[in-house]
């Protein structure tokens, strides 16, 4: 039973690439983002429309995508829960650009 929604189950740690590289380059085009994460780029889609659902991301008229306030303060919690819990952070296939 698929209602076209993605999964409820989301990767705390693509979660966190995508705001990385949008804290890095400020905004970017999706093809630009699921080459810098290393998502393909429909998995990307998925995740941006629940991060845009929570306003973690905005997406302006031109299609490029930013972080909001929210976005930034999540990550930093995100990244110090991972680190207290986890103890690491390690993003395998992250490749930023310059």
């Amino acid at each position: 039973m698929n209602s076209g929604e993605p999964s409820s189950k989301h990767d705390l740690y693509v979660i966190a690439r995508i705001i990385q590289a949008l804290k890095e380059k400020n905004r970017m085009n999706k093809t630009a983002l699921a080459t810098s994460t290393g998502l393909a780029y429909d998995k990307l889609v998925k995740y941006l429309e629940w991060m845009l659902g929570r306003k973690l991301i905005e997406i302006d008229e031109n299609g490029y995508v930013g972080l909001t306030k929210e976005g930034s303060e999540a990550y930093d919690e995100l990244v110090g829960w991972i680190m207290k819990y986890i103890g690491q952070l390690k993003f395998p296939r992250l490749r930023l650009r310059t």
